[in-house]
């Protein structure tokens, strides 16, 4: 098992640790329901270190970047990032992930934890172009500072106008006593607030920073159970879970990703796959009686035949109400198309909704 370099601040907060993606990482604090709601109402820091870096540098940096990913990267400028995904050769895709573009030749990408090996062996094999490739991953620690709260509290450990850094858009800049940290306006909670990439020997002391600063906003550090619950109740995707190495983007609703302006890997099927239409789509339900949808719960109709499968689930602490993403046949993906759930012997009423399930 891996630590990042704060593992040793959160046994000593008393955080629950669990084996995640081969790091010894903090499942939660307090408990899920008020670190989420910390996140929706306040501000929460969340140790996010595991997360891979990739820099992919040099006059050919783009052109690797646009073979291997669905976005079009092309439209990025220096300080922008894109949210993208990598397809596989077979329909389903390798990573989503995030492109941060530096200057013309020098790109970061930020990729899963449980992915860093498979992410950096398939750009490596598409790099036919001498892209100068650096697995950053074990020298980058990354902390999410998420909530309503978090520009404010954060604003004077940095010059640098925070409420000018537009949502995805970054920074390099000081903070918290270092040069050179990335200020990313960006994060997977829906409630605002930044990413700050720093180097290992830097972020305890930001850490401290930021929790000194942060007193006056009872500011919290959130694990990852809560981080879960705020990605679902916006809809966005977990891979492993929502989308995979068989899941195309176009049926994970990533076709906003999926740009067919250029040529990609397995570009020409997915663009087919458009044209002729998909048979099944990601949606999201809301349960209409008590119960928690679970990943791999069975979808039915109403005669009890299967139509598909939960992929997330969860009992939404800001809706109270059971709440989950899964696959289901094309003609019951439409919203308010009604679908049940199969937990254990019963099969709870359910409907499919219009993401993010909440709204600000």
């Amino acid at each position: 098992m891996k630590n990042t370099a704060l593992t040793h601040i959160h046994e000593n907060l008393g955080a629950k640790m669990v084996p995640f993606a081969g790091f010894n990482m903090p499942v939660q604090y307090e408990g899920v329901n008020v670190e989420h709601e910390t996140v929706r109402n306040g501000v929460g820091v969340f140790d996010v270190s595991h997360m891979g870096e990739f820099f992919i540098e040099g006059p050919n940096a783009l052109a690797l970047i646009q073979k291997v990913t669905s976005n079009d990267a092309a439209v990025l400028v220096d300080g922008k990032a894109q949210y993208s995904c990598m397809p596989n050769e077979t329909g389903g895709i390798v990573d989503d992930l995030i492109v941060y573009r530096i200057n013309d030749q020098k790109y970061l990408l930020v990729v899963n934890a449980s992915n860093i090996e498979k992410d950096w062996n398939w750009i490596a094999s598409k790099n036919d172009v001498n892209a100068e490739m650096t697995n950053a991953s074990d020298e980058y620690s990354l902390l999410a500072i998420q909530g309503p709260m978090a520009m404010e509290a954060m604003q004077s450990l940095t010059s640098v106008d925070l409420a000018a850094i537009k949502y995805y858009h970054f920074e390099i800049a000081d903070f918290a006593g270092f040069d050179d940290v990335i200020i990313s306006a960006t994060g997977y909670t829906g409630s605002g607030g930044f990413e700050i990439y720093a180097k290992n020997n830097q972020v305890e002391t930001i850490w401290n920073k930021v929790f000194e600063v942060g007193k006056a906003y009872d500011i919290k550090p959130i694990g990852l159970a809560a981080r879960d619950t705020l990605r679902l109740e916006m809809g966005f995707c977990l891979y492993g879970n929502d989308i995979n190495d068989t899941t195309s983007p176009l049926e994970a609703g990533l076709g906003w990703i999926t740009k067919f302006n250029k040529s990609f890997t397995n570009s020409e099927n997915l663009k087919l796959q458009k044209e002729i239409g998909v048979s099944k789509k990601l949606v999201g339900f809301e349960l209409l009686e008590r119960g928690i949808p679970r990943h791999d719960y069975e979808i039915v109709d109403e005669n009890g035949n299967k139509i598909g499968i939960v992929t997330s689930g969860t009992m939404a602490p800001s809706l109270n109400k059971g709440i989950g993403l899964g696959y289901v046949t094309t003609e019951n993906a439409a919203v308010d198309s009604e679908i049940f759930i199969r937990i254990r012997k019963n099969d709870i009423p359910a409907k499919v909704v219009k993401l993010p399930f909440y709204k600000k």
